[in-house]
């Protein structure tokens, strides 16, 4: 089953874990006039959640640790990646990253060059507790200088902790099997009856020690980043650490015992960091603003090549996006379990209610959905079960200009509309935040182009009442892109690997003109907004050597980089 699940004829990872993955005009007004895009302005900064950050926004910008830091050698990627023998020789290797750590107090100066007033980062858990128990005090001194430079800069950090890495010591890649039993170098991963408790508590007593460390400077906190994700690649089908491929024969017993005992650690960490952060940084608002982010789709039946109205199709479609994107954030909200996977939330869970204050949104691609009938295929996402894909003759795209080339999907820039326009229907009450959208280009206006139509997007929900605090461009720089390596391009900072120097793209002046005027002005819209056809990619982006094609069978799991 195995050999039929992982490794049967090979697709990109993202064709399959990333296919899964205006006021009206006076009426006097002239037709030149009509024609002429308005003003957009944005409000002030404001708290992520909370009647005082109601109209606020922000703009800001989005890494995470294991993608850009150097010497980051604890994290279960950096074993995952390192050739053999002293690795397990997955993939295109981590190494060094972008020189991310070295050279974080000089990357502020980037963030401020943008005018931004935000930075979604992630504080490395592997490097901070690099054994279990043991928290490492250089490191904590590392990221409490990056705060405070943050801060003395103007710029309000929002700190992920878990953004799909662990310390080896979780779940060691080595011994997915758990030979000899939970321990303090293998606590045996969430999956385990033994350890997925420790797991849990461990999770909870780093929030507490980042809580207590950095609360006074720190009000905006994501406990998870993109858990379905993480549970797909991670314990799904073992494209990633630990490796573990669980979904078919295993579904009840290791896959559903790891979802619970995640959806408890986002639990035990937001109580966590609720007790221990008591300090409002910013002066208003809770003194933690606590929430996740998801990986969000646009997802259409499919059927030969066009949109379907087949029933099974749009069943299909809603059966895919259940299990993806809502029943993570459906569990926490109702304070129960789905045993079924199927909209009815039967085993309750009132330790999990109430532990949201805001979500995050990260949209990246469409993604075509079927039913495959009586007969499911080699590619079919099983237990789902339910055929994805990514671009034609599947499902062809909006315009070819939207395909992208490195990551073999295609993305709608005006997608941000309708999904923020469907959260704040489906959660009523619940602020949202834009935490990652983007493109994997080489082309600044390309790039520049994806920027101005989220923010259109996003000011049009927010005319229709969304509740929609701030946008968090997807990336600050190049940088590891998870299964695909070093080859895509998502940063607005190009950065070469051979010095690790930042160079600025015409997307970050574009971005640094929206942010210091905060809005987009009609030259601006003029040049890069609207619905028509995205600038070409100047050259073909081609996949490095090393670099993992995902199996058939593996799903999309996010739009972005897997």
């Amino acid at each position: 089953m195995e050999e039929t699940v992982i490794r049967p004829k090979r697709l990109g990872i993202a064709a399959l874990t990333a296919v899964l993955l205006t006021p009206a005009l006076m009426a006097n007004s002239s037709p030149a006039e009509a024609r002429a895009p308005h003003s957009i302005r944005f409000a002030h900064f404001g708290p992520a959640s909370g009647p005082e950050g109601q109209r606020s926004f922000r703009f800001g910008v989005s890494s995470s640790a294991t993608q850009i830091e150097d010497q980051d050698t604890n994290t279960d990627w950096y074993h995952w990646t390192q050739p053999k023998p002293d690795g397990l020789g997955h993939g295109q290797f981590v190494g060094d990253g972008v020189g991310g750590y070295s050279k974080a107090l000089d990357d502020v100066d980037l963030i401020k060059d943008m005018n931004l007033d935000s930075y979604r980062l992630n504080i490395e858990w592997a490097r901070v507790e690099p054994k279990r128990g043991q928290f490492d005090e250089a490191a904590l001194k590392h990221y409490s200088d990056l705060l405070d430079k943050l801060r003395a800069n103007g710029i309000h950090p929002m700190v992920t902790l878990h953004h799909f890495a662990n310390p080896v010591w979780v779940d060691n890649p080595d011994d997915p099997g758990c030979a000899n039993g939970p321990s303090d170098t293998n606590l045996c991963g969430l999956d385990n009856p033994t350890g997925g408790p420790l797991v849990v508590q461990a999770m909870a007593d780093y929030a507490k020690v980042l809580a207590e460390r950095f609360g006074d400077r720190v009000d905006d906190w994501a406990t998870l980043n993109e858990p379905m994700v993480y549970m797909l690649f991670s314990h799904a089908f073992g494209a990633g650490p630990p490796g573990k491929a669980e979904l078919v024969g295993h579904y009840q017993d290791k896959f559903q015992v790891s979802l619970r005992n995640f959806i408890s650690a986002h639990a035990a960490m937001y109580k966590a960091i609720k007790q221990y952060d008591t300090v409002s940084a910013d002066g208003t608002g809770p003194a933690a603003n606590i929430g996740l982010t998801i990986s969000a789709k646009q997802y259409v039946p499919v059927r030969n090549g066009k949109v379907s109205t087949d029933p099974a199709d749009i069943a299909a479609a809603d059966r895919f996006r259940r299990f993806f994107e809502l029943n993570f954030v459906d569990s926490i909200r109702q304070g129960a379990f789905s045993t079924k996977d199927d909209g009815v939330y039967d085993e309750p869970h009132p330790e999990w209610k109430g532990t949201m204050d805001w979500l995050g949104i990260q949209l990246y691609d469409r993604t075509g959905v079927s039913d495959p009938g009586a007969t499911p295929g080699p590619t079919t996402l099983p237990v789902v079960n339910v055929d994805v894909c990514g671009l034609a003759p599947c499902l062809p795209p909006l315009d070819p200009s939207y395909v992208i080339p490195t990551m073999g999907y295609a993305t709608d820039p005006t997608g941000l509309y309708p999904v923020l326009k469907d959260f704040s229907a489906r959660y009523p009450g619940l602020p949202l935040m834009v935490t990652e959208n983007g493109i994997a280009t080489d082309s600044g206006d390309r790039r520049s182009e994806v920027v101005v139509r989220a923010l259109e997007s996003i000011d049009r929900a927010r005319a229709d009442g969304v509740d929609v605090r701030g946008y968090y461009h997807w990336s600050l720089m190049d940088n590891f892109e998870w299964l695909q390596g070093y080859g895509p391009h998502f940063g607005l900072y190009s950065v070469d690997r051979s010095t690790m120097a930042r160079t600025p793209t015409s997307a970050a002046a574009v971005y640094g003109e929206i942010a210091g005027h905060r809005g987009l002005t009609p030259h601006l819209r003029k040049t890069y907004g609207g619905t028509g056809p995205l600038s070409p990619e100047p050259t073909p982006s081609q996949t490095p050597a090393g670099t993992p094609k995902l199996a058939a069978g593996v799903p999309a799991a996010n739009g972005r980089r897997d």
